[in-house]
């Protein structure tokens, strides 16, 4: 019984995936100016004129190139390559190094601050691109993105990396991702973004002073970041590690138990394998504290106030299967399973838009849709759902292979 629910959920998975990947090819394709549409909302109403996000891009190569490397599918390998080009022409700072976090719509630069976190998305993008194309450029790019988050945001005295500066790499006041952050001078967010893509990187290039730093970022997360109290994500800090937030976000959580554990492997280091193996457990646990009966994940809770945020994005979900899964592989305990299986149940119903294609931005507490938002943007890409899909298709898939 249980191995045909996972051969179920693989085949709805990988159909899952293609059904994603075409909308974008379908429908997010800027053929007028290039690259990509900044914006499109819920009604597939395009923003012809909207700003084009650094993120959104590097996602976008990520994710085709990703989808290209698992199913040898030419069309994935076009996509990724278009948003290749883009990146490239439009998004690298060559006077001062670093990406810009917007350009127009026609591509010159919009806001020029350089956010950590945008290089490191392109870092991992460029790296998983390098993968499926060979193309020497984009390894050349994503070493020098790489040598330009060490010299300008690493903090030699503290450890870590500052989120923001201005794109001269002077001191900027608002340092924020979005509205919704904290002005802080380092994030969890930023941190966690930054070893995804210097382990994504190693793989194309595994020099022994990127492994340092890889580790260091791992001793960064077991020391500061990770709550010894709770095991939930601590969101902001101040430069020396003072704790500046409260807030939980199961979503954070629940991605960072498998992706810290994921770093570790990449790099071989069998101690800290271990160590956050049982982190991913731990983390994984702390976050099911943001599960709803339906299966669905709540997307945060303010512990000061005891406030629950009752709403259920749609990355928090494909983290979520993700997690679930790998904590079943680890433990083998079945609850972990059914927990993915549970999610990806209340994702198919609620969450995949069957008339519009993609996934919506997130739910209410009453099912209703979260209307206001994108379905492409800034913050919404084809990144957290197709990753999902991937990694899940391919942890079945050994899993079938390891029990035949």
């Amino acid at each position: 019984m249980m191995e045909e629910a996972i051969i179920n959920f693989r085949k709805e998975l990988e159909q899952e995936l293609q059904r994603i990947l075409s909308y974008w090819i379908e429908n997010v394709q800027d053929k007028t100016h290039g690259g990509f549409y900044g914006k499109i909302d819920h009604n597939n109403t395009v923003f012809e004129n909207a700003p084009k996000g650094s993120v959104l891009n590097s996602r976008i190569l990520w994710a085709f190139s990703a989808a290209y490397n698992f199913t040898k599918k030419p069309v994935y390998k076009t996509i990724a390559e278009r948003a290749f080009d883009y990146i490239l022409k439009y998004f690298i700072d060559e006077e001062f190094g670093g990406v810009y976090w917007t350009v127009k719509f026609d591509g010159t630069p919009d806001d020029t601050k350089k956010q950590t976190y945008a290089l490191a998305f392109t870092i991992y993008g460029l790296s998983e691109y390098y993968k499926c194309s060979r193309n020497e450029g984009a390894k050349t790019v994503a070493i020098k993105l790489y040598n330009t988050i060490l010299q300008n945001t690493y903090d030699e005295k503290w450890g870590g990396y500052f989120e923001a500066f201005a794109r001269d790499w002077s001191d900027l006041e608002d340092l924020r991702l979005s509205a919704k952050d904290a002005n802080e001078k380092k994030s969890m967010n930023t941190h966690l973004h930054v070893i995804e893509a210097f382990a994504n990187l190693y793989l194309i290039w595994p020099d022994a002073d990127l492994k340092i730093k890889i580790e260091d970022l791992l001793h960064l997360f077991k020391e500061h970041i990770i709550n010894k109290k709770n095991n939930h994500l601590i969101l902001f800090f101040e430069e020396d590690w003072t704790v500046k937030s409260d807030m939980i976000s199961y979503g954070h959580d629940i991605e960072a138990a498998w992706l810290l554990q994921e770093a570790a492997e990449i790099i071989k280091e069998e101690k800290s394998v271990e160590e956050f193996k049982q982190l991913a457990v731990s983390m994984t646990d702390a976050a099911t504290e943001g599960l709803d009966k339906d299966g669905g994940l709540w997307y945060e809770y303010e512990s000061e106030t005891a406030h629950l945020i009752k709403e259920k994005h749609s990355w928090p979900q494909a983290e979520a299967m993700v997690g679930f899964f790998n904590v079943w592989q680890i433990s083998k305990e079945e609850k972990y399973l059914q927990y993915a299986l549970n999610n990806w149940a209340f994702t198919e119903k609620n969450i995949t838009d069957k008339r519009g294609g993609e996934w919506v931005w997130g739910v209410n507490e009453d099912y209703s849709v979260m209307l206001q938002e994108d379905k492409a943007g800034i913050w919404k890409c084809p990144y957290h759902n197709s990753r999902g899909c991937i990694e899940i298709i391919k942890r079945i898939d050994q899993y079938l292979h390891q029990n035949k």
